[in-house]
């Protein structure tokens, strides 16, 4: 842990509202890419971020030590399971999924050196991979988000996700063929990127 982290962490722990703000900083956009890609929703990923800082703020002096990343990360997950298992009680559906997608992308900037089309063709794939992601089980959905997109090893993801070194591998490995499974089926893809179907090339 660097030291600067762990002198703000410290502060924080004392009641110091500013070290923890700079802790927000630093960790605000992957958790909130964390929220938008297990919730699929802006808005409901804005929610779920901001009740996981107020959940570690309020439980700051319970870290011992260890990755404070790992235990921001794994307080964030219980946020998103909590709408989820929301979700499936009261069923809610975006009536405006495409500004959704669109604003999954906020964080982005573009390339200075990438051509309107190329921008684009990325946004849309991003978009595509994103609807992909909603069609794993949470299960699998959060161990892929963590392993592909937020770059944790598996220990780190035992330790976000609560199960075992095993558990974590088995169920990345489902999530990957999965995922791979419905991309090659091609409806969630840009046209650029589909299989043809008599040659298998791309279009």
């Amino acid at each position: 842990m660097a030291d600067e982290e762990q002198r703000l962490i410290q502060s924080a722990q004392t009641g110091d509202l500013d070290a923890f703000n700079q802790l927000v900083r630093l960790y605000e956009t992957r958790i909130y890419n964390l929220c938008y890609r297990m919730l699929g929703d802006a808005d409901a990923a804005a929610d779920a971020t901001q009740d996981a800082f107020i959940a570690a703020f309020r439980n700051l002096r319970s870290f011992r030590g260890g990755t404070f990343k790992a235990w921001l990360l794994r307080i964030a997950t219980n946020a998103c399971y909590d709408v989820l298992r929301a979700r499936k009680r009261r069923p809610v559906v975006s009536l405006d999924r495409e500004h959704d997608e669109e604003d999954g992308h906020r964080g982005e900037f573009p390339d200075p050196g990438e051509s309107l089309d190329d921008t684009m063709v990325r946004q849309e794939l991003g978009a595509a991979i994103q609807r992909a992601l909603a069609e794993l089980p949470d299960d699998q959905r959060i161990v892929i988000i963590l392993s592909d997109i937020q770059g944790l090893a598996y220990e780190e993801i035992a330790r976000v996700t609560g199960v075992q070194l095993g558990t974590v591998k088995s169920r990345l490995s489902r999530a990957r063929a999965k995922l791979r499974d419905i991309l090659r089926a091609g409806e969630h893809l840009p046209s650029k990127f589909r299989l043809d179907d008599e040659t298998g090339a791309s279009r």
